[in-house]
């Protein structure tokens, strides 16, 4: 049989769904094993790729060519799944990076090494069993060590833990420090994560207030509610992309037209530099927060102030 072959049969042997015993999960676990057709199974090494790594290291080993379209599938169908039994590890190297850093990359586990280079021997079973008993253990070791790496959210005497990276700590300090100062008595109604879109929501009252519960991708990063005075807050936690810009604010009334109370958009910096990068890009009509400079808050609605003075 060809190593690939036998690379699917490792994956089924270590209880990996059907979908990810086909051909590009095999090569997959070849090139992180940098292993080719001639590379013997006991001498598989392990090595950090990137998914663009990964593409490159399949063309030059196997010839297969993949576009670099199918980055995305490879993640979400591969990659994820061997995360999830304990075959590869994510950032080993650099456990603190952002959930979506281009420079996140992954690696065989220790014990996914030790089980490979078995492969073919009289130890193969044996080895195979190991793995399966070890996996759950492992797996508990490696979310500890994740959650060292992840920014903790306090809301309401409940402790969240969002994953690494700034915009995380900007939503964070949205939370604790923007919603106390300028809207106590505010409830969070939706919070998305990089590595989960819809960490926190309250589909009850998104349902009330007519904003549509199939549209959580659409929503800004953080949903507030200021039941007290009647206004709905939509902050956008900017920290490389995306704050309130005049097509983004006319795609959110859009998609709140059915919402009774008075909407405010904010956008959220961490601080002057970052926000004056984006300055040509906010709309007006709209609100600016920095974490730098908690107790501010900088309009782009100035007629809302002004009086009549005939």
């Amino acid at each position: 049989m060809s190593k690939i072959d036998d690379a699917q049969d490792i994956l089924r042997a270590l209880q990996l769904p059907k979908m990810q015993q086909n051909e590009l999960s095999a090569l997959v676990l070849l090139v992180l094993g940098q292993l080719d057709e001639t590379t013997p199974w006991g001498e598989a090494k392990r090595q950090a790729l990137r998914i663009h790594d990964i593409l490159q290291e399949i063309r030059a080993r196997f010839g297969r060519v993949y576009a670099e379209n199918t980055r995305e599938a490879i993640r979400r169908s591969i990659i994820h799944q061997f995360e999830q039994a304990r075959i590869v590890d994510r950032n080993p190297d650099q456990p603190g990076l952002a959930t979506n850093s281009p420079r996140t990359h992954y690696a065989l586990t220790d014990s996914a090494i030790r089980v490979i280079r078995q492969y073919g021997t009289a130890s193969w079973q044996t080895a195979v069993s190991e793995f399966s008993s070890s996996a759950r253990s492992l797996t508990e070791i490696y979310e500890h060590t994740q959650q060292r790496h992840q920014v903790p959210l306090t809301y309401r005497e409940r402790t969240f833990h969002l994953s690494p990276g700034k915009h995380n700590q900007l939503q964070v300090a949205i939370v604790e420090q923007f919603a106390p100062r300028f809207v106590p008595q505010a409830a969070l109604l939706y919070l998305g994560d990089t590595a989960d879109k819809s960490f926190i929501v309250d589909d009850g009252a998104l349902k009330k207030l007519g904003i549509p519960l199939t549209k959580h991708n659409k929503l800004p990063d953080i949903v507030l509610h200021d039941e007290r005075n009647g206004r709905l807050f939509l902050i956008e936690a900017v920290t490389s992309h995306g704050p309130v810009t005049p097509k983004r604010r006319a795609e959110l009334e859009d998609m709140l037209s059915g919402c009774p109370i008075a909407c405010i958009f904010v956008s959220a910096f961490p601080d002057f530099a970052t926000f004056r990068s984006f300055l040509r890009e906010i709309a007006w009509e709209t609100e600016v927060w920095l974490s730098e400079a908690p107790d501010h808050m900088i309009h782009f609605n100035g007629d809302r102030f002004l009086t009549d003075r005939s």
